[in-house]
């Protein structure tokens, strides 16, 4: 497997990957021309030519990014190709100088291992909620929890 940056020949099968958690609303439906419009901010789990997975890291402020749109195939799940990509963009966030990653997710657990800790929804920024959230077809009764990776700024 290996981890490669999108670009726009990528979205109509990374859109076709996520199609059944969009339908359940595990993930939040995000159209082409939005994917276009961030295709920066994502990176591919590949095996060959075939695509696996995919997330992005969504820049929020100076301070603050989000992780999101995290999906890998049911057939790869279990094999570290999400924990790989999540790892992926910590190094990134890093590198960007950001402080604070925010994820929204069904799956905890998966992030509490990782160094993740929940936080209160009510401490999400607000242009998240006004931007993605309102969209949901869980808004406004939310039950994703929301964690926040704190990246270390000093020395």
């Amino acid at each position: 497997m290996r981890l490669v940056k999108a670009n726009l020949r990528d979205i109509p099968e990374m859109l076709h990957l996520v199609a059944e958690e969009v339908k359940s609303g595990v993930i939040l439906d995000r159209d082409a021309e939005e994917i276009a419009t961030n295709i920066r901010s994502y990176v591919l789990a590949k095996e060959g030519e075939q695509l696996v997975g995919y997330t992005a890291l969504h820049v929020h402020s100076p301070r603050l990014a989000e992780i999101r749109s995290l999906i890998v195939n049911e057939a790869f799940r279990g094999r570290s190709v999400g924990k790989e990509m999540v790892l992926f963009a910590l190094d990134e966030a890093r590198a960007l100088g950001l402080e604070e990653i925010l994820v929204l997710t069904y799956v905890p657990q998966f992030f509490l291992k990782m160094g993740f800790e929940e936080i209160a929804k009510e401490s999400i920024p607000e242009q998240k909620i006004w931007a993605d959230c309102i969209k949901c077809i869980h808004f406004p009764v939310c039950n994703e929890v929301s964690l926040m990776y704190r990246i270390n700024t000093e020395g």
